[in-house]
């Protein structure tokens, strides 16, 4: 086992079979159904959540972790014979749960060796960090190259969501009614990224999924054009769009390593089914 140990929060959207390979621990947020509560990837997987969502009256809300469920996973860390933690999770521009870890983290005694750091993402975008750092940390890398390490993938780190639908955006008051359903009338799809404080931003709008993935493809080569990449491609109950991204991303870049992955619950509340994205950093 090694002396470092790598937590995060079940944003990363990372499969529960490299989790487990890497001993990464998650701490789960909550999504809310009415008086109804899941915990995001234990109580309630993808699949469930959109079936649920697509008959829910409502949109459901999302709650981060306590600091108390923080320090009870880095206490059962260390317990496991751990010497640091790094600890990584959703950007604190998106929600607090960055603040409760660091939060756990203060209340911990003071030979307590644990790093939160905010990943400035959302998704595989902090998945891919979790995933790096726990292969380093497997190697016997120091939580200092960790640390580096995650702050050079910050840097080369890339991503595009496709949204399908303006409605869940909308729901979560991210646009107005009016913008909605002309948006849908016209079959407009959103590119959305994440800058780099953290905060979600519209790219682009473009009418019909085949001309918005053309638009992703390129985005990317505004930095990726010749560039040897690792890629993950990520989706929320939209397997064939998921597909056909990636075989584009595989036809137009120089990709070394790729993967699939699910939008979890947490992160679809937001996003609405259908969505999309590719998240790439430098091979």
């Amino acid at each position: 086992m090694s002396q470092v140990r790598i937590v995060t929060d079940s944003t990363a959207d990372i499969p529960e079979n490299v989790r487990k390979e890497l001993g990464i621990e998650m701490v789960p947020l909550k999504v809310l159904f009415g008086s109804e509560s899941y915990l995001d990837g234990v109580d309630i997987g993808t699949e469930a959540f959109f079936t649920k969502l697509a008959v829910s009256a409502g949109l459901p809300t999302t709650s981060q972790p306590s600091p108390v469920e923080f320090m009870e996973t880095y206490k059962r860390v260390f317990d496991s014979g751990a010497q640091s933690i790094v600890s990584i999770h959703l950007a604190s521009a998106l929600s607090g749960t960055y603040q409760s870890a660091h939060l756990a983290q203060s209340m911990l005694d003071g030979d307590a060796d644990v790093t939160v750091v905010d990943s400035l993402s959302a998704s595989y975008g902090i998945g891919m960090l979790v995933v790096a750092a726990a292969e380093a940390a497997k190697q016997g890398k120091s939580k200092e190259e960790i640390v580096q390490l995650i702050e050079e993938l910050k840097s080369s780190r890339r991503l595009y969501f496709l949204v399908d639908t303006l409605e869940y955006l909308q729901k979560g008051g991210r646009i107005g009614k009016a913008s909605a359903l002309v948006g849908s009338l016209l079959n407009i799809k959103p590119i959305l990224s994440i800058n780099g404080d953290g905060q979600v931003y519209s790219v682009d709008k473009v009418r019909g999924q085949k001309k918005a993935m053309a638009r992703m493809i390129e985005l990317f080569q505004q930095d990726y054009a010749g560039v040897p990449m690792h890629l993950t491609v990520a989706h929320g109950k939209a397997p064939e769009a998921a597909e056909e991204l990636n075989a584009l991303m595989h036809q137009h870049f120089d990709v070394r390593s790729s993967r699939f992955t699910e939008i979890g619950p947490v992160i679809g509340t937001h996003t609405g089914p259908g969505v999309v994205a590719a998240f790439v950093w430098k091979a």
